[in-house]
């Protein structure tokens, strides 16, 4: 897997979440428990697209964050900046180029 499909993966799983929680479903396996309470907020359409926002926000700063600091260039937690060393199924290494952060990027904060 190469970089930019790494990436790519963790975007469409902040697409993927967003989608679950402002689409809640009935059935209970299915259903995310983030969806049920969005909906027992009861809020207009002004409101949840406020909420929206700002869960697209957090979700954004989360993930974008984590991929920086497997790349090495920001702090994942307690202001512990490490370079890490990411490997794909075909003993790639993924990180130490910059490639995830260019990535990153272009996917989180400049979106196609």
């Amino acid at each position: 897997m190469p970089e930019e499909d790494f990436v790519k993966g963790f975007y469409e799983l902040k697409t993927d979440l967003l989608k679950r929680y402002f689409s809640p479903s009935q059935d209970e396996y299915f259903g995310s428990p983030i969806a049920k309470m969005i909906e027992s907020l009861d809020v207009d359409s002004s409101e949840t697209s406020t909420l929206y926002k700002i869960l697209d926000g957090a979700l954004t700063d989360a993930l974008y964050t984590v991929l920086l600091g497997l790349d090495g260039e920001a702090s994942i937690g307690d202001n512990n900046q490490q370079m890490y060393k990411l490997f794909n199924e075909a003993g790639n290494e993924l990180t130490n180029s910059g490639e995830i952060e260019s990535y990153a990027w272009e996917y989180f904060h400049n979106p196609k």
